[in-house]
């Protein structure tokens, strides 16, 4: 999935920034901030206009992305976990861990 389409308070793994062309600055740059594969990110929030822009969470510093530069990072969600006061917890069914 890309970090654009990334719901709101949902921590994901980066998996790779996409090149759109040979010595991509945008994608450069994009890595140098440190989406690289294995960070942890997460979409803190959107603008109020066609939200854009996105305010994006990479380890301990957030980022103001355009959504045409977040789409261009391929993601992985972090399964069924939730943030409580900026805390991941693990999220059980009521029936506890049975299937």
């Amino acid at each position: 999935m890309k970090l654009s389409e990334l719901p709101r308070r949902t921590a994901a793994t980066v998996e790779s920034v996409e090149d759109h062309t040979p010595n991509d600055s945008i994608a450069r740059r994009l890595r140098e901030l440190g989406f690289v594969h294995g960070e942890r990110v997460e979409v803190m929030a959107a603008g109020p206009v066609s939200a854009e822009p996105l305010l994006v969470q990479i380890g301990f510093t957030r980022f103001a992305l355009r959504r045409s530069e977040a789409a261009r990072v391929r993601v992985q969600a972090n399964g069924d976990g939730k943030r409580i006061n900026g805390f991941d917890v693990a999220v059980k069914s009521a029936e506890g861990d049975q299937p």
